[in-house]
């Protein structure tokens, strides 16, 4: 009786570990890892971040819950990583029954990056040649934006247009922003005063340290990492729910 007291009191220790949250280094250091020691492909992670990202979206908004008739949703997407998560993610959105549009301004070379764009040109998801100045005309046609624009690797010190002048557009809109592992602008390391403020952040692997103080509704999607990896960086991921991939914190 004894042994099981004390190994349900070792157990309710482990779970009182707070929740890491990482630093640039540390995110940039478990994606190395994971790509080079663990063999996961780039395309793969973006796919497996991609598809949480958008399950995540169905929690946050059902198609029930929309305000419009339409379940229009608007995907804004970076130069990089970030932006081929939300490539995927509106491609998972439009399976699930949603109807996104992406604006992808700046479009990267790398093969990866355009096979996802051709992947949602095929499933005819229609891209914006322009984000409107007009900020009511955004309110006026979706429900919401993602914000795939840019990720933990860009430098929120100096970002450049077309992403600024987005920036500008996002702080005035009155539909709700998910953010996509962290909010466009932000520092990494620390939250934003005045940077774009989103109802929804969706971490990815694990929270980064902006999203210490967030207020929203804040989900993670990471269940894919191994335990080896959870370990050595201290992670302490909560436990996620039955089968599901991602956990609102």
């Amino acid at each position: 009786m004894d042994k099981m007291n004390h190994s349900s009191a070792e157990a309710e220790a482990e779970t009182i570990e707070p929740l890491r949250y990482l630093s640039k280094g540390e995110a940039a250091a478990i994606e190395t890892e994971l790509l080079r020691d663990y063999r996961f492909g780039q395309q793969q992670l973006i796919e497996i971040w991609g598809h949480a990202c958008a399950l995540a979206i169905t929690k946050a908004y059902p198609l029930g819950s929309l305000s419009k008739k339409q379940p229009t949703v608007l995907v804004i997407c970076g130069p990089d990583q970030n932006g081929s998560i939300g490539l995927v993610c509106a491609r998972h959105l439009r399976m699930f029954e949603y109807e996104p549009t992406i604006y992808h301004p700046k479009r990267s070379p790398h093969s990866l990056h355009q096979d996802f764009t051709v992947q949602c040109e095929k499933m005819d998801i229609p891209f914006l040649s322009y984000l409107p100045t007009e900020v009511q005309l955004i309110n006026d046609a979706y429900n919401l934006v993602i914000d795939a624009m840019l990720g933990p690797e860009a430098d929120c010190v100096n970002i450049k247009e077309p992403y600024s002048g987005i920036l500008v557009t996002l702080k005035q809109v009155k539909i709700p922003i998910a953010s996509v592992d962290m909010p466009s602008g932000w520092d990494v390391e620390e939250p934003s005063q005045d940077g774009i403020h989103p109802e929804v952040l969706i971490s990815l692997t694990a929270p980064k340290k902006c999203a210490m103080s967030f207020s929203g509704k804040h989900f993670l999607a990471g269940r894919f990492l191994p335990y080896d990896i959870q370990k050595k960086y201290e992670l302490n991921l909560p436990d996620y729910p039955g089968t599901d991939c991602l956990i609102e914190l």
